[in-house]
């Protein structure tokens, strides 16, 4: 799954969770824009924040909101709980639970 922070209309930010059935792997993408206005555009969202340039934390309640609708798979719920669980079980889960640290790369296709 993909959290991508993107140039949207008039030069705003905009925030898409996209490739929801791939669980194997969990990612934050930046597109054309600054720290500051991804940061700025993933706490607008309410599914998170930035906290460097190579570290997101993702609310790990509103990602399981903004992707399961989306999902195409009967299993992904039981699938994401196992994603929440490896996380904790590395040490990944931050804010109490509610936040999971991903990994900050660029959306060069987006």
């Amino acid at each position: 799954m993909i959290v991508e922070v993107v140039g949207g209309a008039d030069e705003v930010p905009e925030v898409r969770v996209v490739d929801v059935d791939d669980l194997t792997r969990l990612h934050l993408a930046l597109g054309a824009v600054t720290d500051e206005e991804a940061d700025e555009a993933l706490r607008e969202a309410g599914l998170g924040r930035l906290e460097d340039d190579q570290t997101g934390v993702l609310d790990v309640a509103a990602l399981r909101a903004a992707a399961e609708p989306q999902a195409g798979t009967g299993d992904w719920a039981q699938r994401w709980d196992s994603v929440v669980a490896e996380a904790a079980g590395a040490g990944r889960l931050v804010d109490d639970g509610a936040g999971l640290q991903v990994q900050v790369e660029s959306a060069a296709g987006a």
